[in-house]
């Protein structure tokens, strides 16, 4: 059995696929394996989240029900258990992630390894697989240092983020040479680059559960709630990152600055507040919602309207357009982060042409997939970790099947 990527589905895939009589080899194209998931979680390795597993499919879009069957095989407490069982102790947060106690991605690698070995799994590092022919007893896959024959053969390479990390997307090329069918890839957990952005001198403030909507064509065609971040460049946080899987160049980001108030509710309150309190500079009236004092500066300025003028002096025009601002002010998206800054890949393997029992190919028996190779990202929070794990998981029981048939 040949394995193709160290990344945690393959590592993962390989530990659960060792048993005796098996030869399992791992083709790693760096000169070390793991090196994007040193990078998990600002190199302190959210695993998974915390849970019932049944809730994860919904974190996947609309392939979460591929999922399903990966993910119940190899949950979230299982995951939790084959780190703890091993010495490496696990945490919770508040939000639901889970992390290693050492907050160290290094030490889930070490780990990941450690058990390769103990298993009698081969990791050839440094080591790029460069063709795969499938035969009539299994595959050659040919490197640079030479060939090597599989009866079975699993492509986890991952997706095509970070690509200084070796994750170029190489999965896709073989997989395609293979008759697999690949879907377009694009960056998916990305930031928002703007035009024109009005915001950079505000970098770094954020805004907790704050309510977006996405236009498309004058259409809304998403309502989403998350934490944002104003970058220098323009938008961030885990609710941007999860929403801008399905965000496309040109669409429209409506945003509100008074956390989840709807536009009718904040403008019945402004309206109040204001009609109470003629003598209060407009500025001290809004300064009464969370908006930070530096935004409320700045949106007071776009809104036409000077930090001295007085309640009394508020006219319904006025306050329209600072209602507008405060609740949905426009963000035009000029395109997302390119795959140097995104934190996974939209596309890839089709999904059609994978059974989601046992990761392999309906087209290539023997073929298997697992990870981010697939057409599979979820949210962050540690869900596509665990869609690498659960997939890996899959991907070797699938393999043992297979073995066990009659006639293998």
């Amino acid at each position: 059995m040949a394995i193709i990527g160290t990344g945690p589905a393959g590592l993962f895939c390989a530990i659960h696929a060792a048993g005796p009589g098996r030869r399992i080899v791992l083709f790693e194209k760096n000169a070390e394996p793991g090196r994007k998931l040193l990078l998990a979680g600002s190199g302190q390795c959210n695993i998974t989240h915390a849970g019932e597993i049944t809730g994860f499919v919904t974190h996947y879009g609309s392939h979460g029900r591929f999922l399903k069957p990966a993910l119940m095989g190899y949950s979230n407490q299982a995951l939790i258990r084959f780190f703890t069982d091993r010495g490496l102790a696990m945490v919770t947060e508040e939000n639901g992630k889970v992390f290693p106690e050492t907050r160290s991605s290094a030490d889930v690698l070490r780990l990941l390894i450690q058990e390769c070995g103990r298993r009698g799994v081969e990791i050839r590092c440094g080591e790029p697989v460069t063709g795969i022919a499938k035969g009539g007893a299994g595959f050659t896959i040919t490197s640079e240092k030479g060939t090597h024959c599989a009866t079975n053969l699993v492509i986890t390479t991952g997706g095509a983020s970070y690509p200084k990390t070796g994750s170029a997307g190489d999965g896709y090329r073989l997989a395609a040479a293979l008759g697999q069918p690949v879907t377009e890839i694009a960056p998916a957990l990305a930031p928002l680059l703007v035009r024109p952005f009005l915001f950079a001198g505000l970098a770094g403030i954020s805004f907790e559960g704050t309510r977006f909507t996405v236009w498309r064509d004058g259409k809304k065609v998403g309502d989403h709630t998350g934490d944002v971040l104003f970058t220098h460049l323009g938008l961030s946080g885990p609710g941007i990152l999860d929403a801008s899987r399905a965000i496309r160049p040109g669409d429209l980001v409506r945003l509100s600055f008074v956390g989840t108030m709807r536009r009718e509710e904040f403008a019945a309150d402004l309206a109040k507040r204001a009609a109470e309190n003629t003598g209060w500079q407009v500025s001290t009236i809004l300064a009464k919602y969370p908006i930070p004092e530096r935004l409320n500066r700045k949106l007071l300025q776009l809104s036409g309207i000077p930090e001295e003028l007085k309640g009394s002096q508020f006219s319904g025009e006025m306050r329209a357009a600072l209602v507008t601002n405060c609740t949905e002010f426009p963000f035009p998206v000029e395109r997302l982060g390119d795959f140097a800054v995104a934190m996974a890949t939209r596309g890839g393997v089709a999904l059609e042409q994978v059974n989601p029992k046992t990761m392999e190919s309906k087209l290539v028996p023997g073929l298997f997939f697992a990870g981010e190779v697939l057409d599979i990202d979820g949210d962050t929070g540690g869900y596509n970790l665990q869609a690498a794990f659960s997939t890996g998981h899959c991907a070797a029981m699938g393999i043992g099947k297979r073995a066990e048939a009659p006639g293998r």
